[in-house]
């Protein structure tokens, strides 16, 4: 078959055949676990999508992983690889919970203030391991996994001394702060459904835009291919890893905003990582690193994450099938050279 040998539709299929393998090999450990891998996918299924609120809870679930994916992806298209997506989420969830309880302000103002607020802290713990890595060359994947543990213990140190409102978490925001939505509600049968989910699908859009069709996203994508000919080209190859890693946080701390203005209303003081940060990890790897791909894959991954109770319940599968087969589908998606070969050769075949 001709299709399969063109590369784009290849690039395009292998995340799609990866969350089938995943999916099929989840169901052979269900059936050798004595389990009735139907019974389980389809309350997995209904958990996801079953009824409205099913539905609510996934796109609420899906939001802050849209934004996470979007910042690894952004950092992994300019050369980057940004493991520190957990810790920017939780500074920006703390800075975006900080202003929305802090301040009396109107609606129109209040909200977009809480959400730069969330972007700025990111872009700060973004900026750290980009200076790091432009001026000392010192490699990024380790700065950023300990600047995980700094923001993890400081945000929780902050919450105790400025904004505690007892029982291990802060005060509640404001209303004039919040993306809550009680239409979102009422529509989604009480889902926690809420507005952050057009902040998540705005920021695929300009992370698209940016990359695709400024000049300055081709000067951050050439300085990832290759510093060298970029700096003989005249481009700034410091100033672009710090943009890049800036950027890749600012999206991290819009995250860590959906939790705080959206699903929550509040920030807890964490003794462990969310593990948002992480999963953002795995939604860029499904979706290819590109804004549709990246929101296809928070809907699919989000939906898990949140029906795997569901499959507890009405199968007797136990929940933590569903790591199991995030895991799988991350495996195929890394061992993308053998489905690429097995496609090429399907395609040969087929002439």
């Amino acid at each position: 078959m001709k299709i399969l040998r063109n590369e784009r539709f290849i690039n395009v299929l292998i995340p799609i055949v990866a969350a089938i393998l995943g999916l099929l090999v989840g169901g052979i450990i269900m059936l050798i676990g004595g389990y009735d891998p139907v019974f389980g996918y389809q309350s997995l299924f209904d958990g996801m999508v079953g009824d409205p609120k099913a539905l609510g809870e996934t796109v609420r679930a899906m939001t802050p992983l849209i934004l996470a994916g979007i910042a690894v992806a952004f950092a992994f298209k300019t050369g980057l690889f940004n493991i520190g997506v957990e810790g920017q989420l939780l500074v920006g969830w703390f800075a975006a919970v900080f202003v929305g309880y802090k301040f009396d302000l109107p609606a129109v103002i209040h909200i977009p203030l809480s959400l730069l607020a969330a972007a700025a802290a990111g872009a700060l713990w973004g900026f750290v391991p980009g200076f790091l890595k432009a001026r000392f060359r010192v490699n990024e994947v380790i700065v950023t996994i300990m600047m995980n543990y700094i923001a993890l213990y400081t945000t929780s140190f902050l919450i105790k001394t400025y904004i505690y409102g007892g029982n291990e978490k802060s005060y509640n925001i404001k209303e004039s702060a919040s993306l809550a939505s009680p239409f979102f509600a009422s529509i989604t049968d009480n889902s926690r459904m809420h507005y952050g989910i057009f902040v998540a699908l705005l920021a695929a859009i300009v992370m698209w835009f940016l990359l695709s069709k400024t000049s300055k996203g081709y000067e951050l994508k050439a300085v990832g291919y290759n510093q060298h000919a970029s700096q003989y080209a005249g481009m700034s190859v410091k100033g672009n890893i710090i943009l890049s890693m800036v950027i890749s946080g600012a999206f991290a701390g819009l995250a860590g905003s959906m939790e705080g203005l959206g699903t929550f209303q509040y920030m807890n003081s964490l003794s462990s990582f969310t593990g948002t940060g992480f999963d953002g990890i795995a939604v860029a790897l499904l979706g290819a690193n590109s804004a549709i791909g990246i929101v296809l894959a928070s809907f699919l991954f989000g939906g898990l994450k949140t029906a795997a109770p569901e499959m507890n319940f009405m199968a007797n599968v136990p929940s933590e099938l569903v790591g199991i087969i995030i895991a799988l589908i991350i495996f195929f998606v890394a061992s993308s050279y053998v489905v690429r070969w097995f496609l090429t050769r399907l395609g040969k075949e087929g002439k």
